[in-house]
C-alpha cells in the first residue's frame, strides 16, 4: 500500500526533489555553500515525512472503507468516505447516478421475471389439464400405439416440469423444505414413474430397499432422481438399470446404456450441452443435468458422472450430511 500511496504523490515527490536540485545549482553558481541546500532540504524531507505520515494513515483507512463499501453498495450507496476535493466529488456523484440507474434497472428486471414465472406457472397447470384428458383416454386403449403415445405425452410432462424448474430455481421465493426424508420412498416415487418404460423396452430393474433417512427436499431431489432415470431409460437399448446405496449416502444409478465419449465427460453439465450422443438422439435438451448439477448445489449434495461408451454410465449422488451452504 505504500508504494501505491507513493505512486499517487509521485508529481508531488518529483518535484520536491527538482526544486531541490534547483536550488543547488543557484548556490553553487553564486558561490555559496553548497550545504546549505542541503541542511535545507534535510529538514525539508523531515516535515514532508510527518506530514505524509498523517495523510498516509488518511490514505489507508479511506482505502479501507472504500474496500468494506465494495460489498456494501450492492445494497446502498449512502456510505462513501468523505471527499477530499471537486473531484472526488464528482466522481461519487457518478457512482451515485449509475447505482440509481442499476437500482431501475433490477427492479424492472425483478417485475418482468416475476410476471414471467406466474406466466408460465399458470400455462403449466393449464396444459396439464388437456394432457391428463388424452392420458386417460390412452389408458382405454391397451395397444402398442396407446403405450407409446401414453411415453410421449410423459414426455411432455417432463419438458414442462423442466421449465418450471429452470425458472424457479433463480427465484427468490423458491420453496426448499430441509427435512429428513427417507430415501427408499422418494426413490420408489420416481421408478412408478417410468415403470411402464421399463416394462415396454424390456429393461430389467436391480433394486433392493433402500434403508437409509437423509437430510435433503423431497421434490427437488425427486426430481433429479426422475431426470436421472429418463436419461438412463432413454440411452439404454437393452440390459438392466440398478439402483444401490453405498455408504455413508451415496445414492448410486447404474446401466447398460451407450454410454457417454470421454471427451463429452467434462461437460456434460453444461447448460444446453448434449455431446455426440445427445446429437445423435435429437431429443436431448442439454437441461435436464444442468438443473440436476444447480438443485444438488443447493442442496448441498454432489452428482458426479462416470461412463464408458458401449458399457454403461453410473451417476453417484452423495446426500450425506453436511453443514448446509448458503448461496
Amino acid at each position: 500500500m505504500v508504494f501505491e500511496y507513493i505512486k499517487l504523490h509521485k508529481k508531488a515527490v518529483g518535484m520536491y526533489f527538482i526544486f531541490a536540485l534547483i536550488f543547488g545549482i543557484i548556490f553553487a553558481m553564486w558561490k555559496l555553500p553548497v550545504i546549505s541546500v542541503f541542511y535545507g532540504t534535510a529538514l525539508g524531507l523531515f516535515v514532508a515525512v510527518i506530514f505524509c505520515g498523517r495523510d498516509y494513515a488518511r490514505f489507508c483507512r479511506k482505502h479501507m472503507e472504500l474496500r468494506s463499501l465494495i460489498e456494501e453498495i450492492k445494497v446502498t450507496d449512502r456510505h462513501f468516505p468523505e471527499t477530499d476535493g471537486l473531484i472526488e466529488a464528482d466522481y461519487q456523484e457518478v457512482i451515485h447516478s449509475l447505482y440509481d440507474d442499476k437500482q431501475t434497472i433490477v427492479s424492472q428486471m425483478s417485475h418482468q421475471y416475476t410476471d414471467m414465472l406466474e406466466y408460465y406457472t399458470i400455462w403449466a397447470h393449464q396444459i396439464k389439464t388437456p394432457i391428463s384428458a388424452m392420458r386417460l383416454q390412452l389408458q382405454g386403449q391397451d395397444n402398442e400405439s396407446s403405450r407409446e403415445l401414453l411415453e410421449e405425452l410423459q414426455r411432455i410432462e417432463q419438458y414442462v416440469e423442466m421449465v418450471l424448474t429452470y425458472l424457479r430455481l433463480d427465484s427468490g421465493s423458491t420453496d426448499y423444505l430441509l427435512r429428513r426424508y427417507d430415501l427408499d420412498s422418494i426413490v420408489r416415487q420416481a421408478v412408478r414413474k417410468y415403470a411402464s418404460q421399463f416394462i415396454r423396452k424390456k429393461i430389467r430393474l436391480v433394486y433392493e430397499p433402500l434403508f437409509c433417512e437423509v437430510l435433503t427436499d423431497e421434490k427437488w431431489l425427486l426430481f433429479v432422481i426422475e431426470q436421472v432415470l429418463s436419461n438412463a431409460l432413454k440411452y439404454t437399448r437393452s440390459g438392466e438399470i440398478s439402483i444401490t446405496l453405498e455408504a455413508p449416502q451415496t445414492l448410486c444409478i447404474r446401466d447398460t446404456g451407450i454410454g457417454i465419449a470421454s471427451e463429452d465427460l467434462p461437460r456434460i453439465f453444461e447448460k444446453g450441452f448434449t455431446g455426440y450422443n445427445g446429437r445423435s438422439d435429437k431429443k436431448a435438451s442439454g437441461i435436464g443435468l444442468y438443473l440436476c448439477r444447480r438443485i444438488c448445489g443447493r442442496l448441498n449434495h454432489t452428482i458426479s458422472v462416470t461412463s464408458q461408451v458401449d458399457v454403461g454410465t453410473e451417476v453417484r449422488i452423495d446426500l450425506y450430511h453436511r453443514m448446509m451452504k448458503v448461496e
